[in-house]
């Protein structure tokens, strides 16, 4: 019985969560928060739980550098002067 509600409840999950849009940039880094929670369901040591957290550490940094830049560039208002570095 609990095993046919975890799949109902997964399987719910699933297909509601495409109803609402997220950026690109935010689903990114929801998944790596919800690759950290597997991971760390996983993990038995303390070492496990540190090599789950860099992995996401990881994760987000590629979000950053990927989705969470091209979103920000796009949302910069056009025509401003680029900072010149000092």
């Amino acid at each position: 019985m609990n095993g046919r509600l975890a799949v109902a409840l997964f399987s719910l999950l699933m297909f509601a969560a495409p109803l609402y849009a997220q950026s690109p940039c935010q689903d990114c880094l929801a998944a790596a928060r919800e690759e950290l929670k597997k991971c760390l369901e996983n993990a038995i040591s303390q070492e496990d739980k540190k090599s789950c957290a860099d992995k996401k550490e990881a994760k987000a940094k590629t979000c950053e550098d990927g989705e969470c830049k091209i979103e920000r560039a796009q949302s910069e208002p056009k025509g401003q002067p680029v900072p010149k570095p000092k």
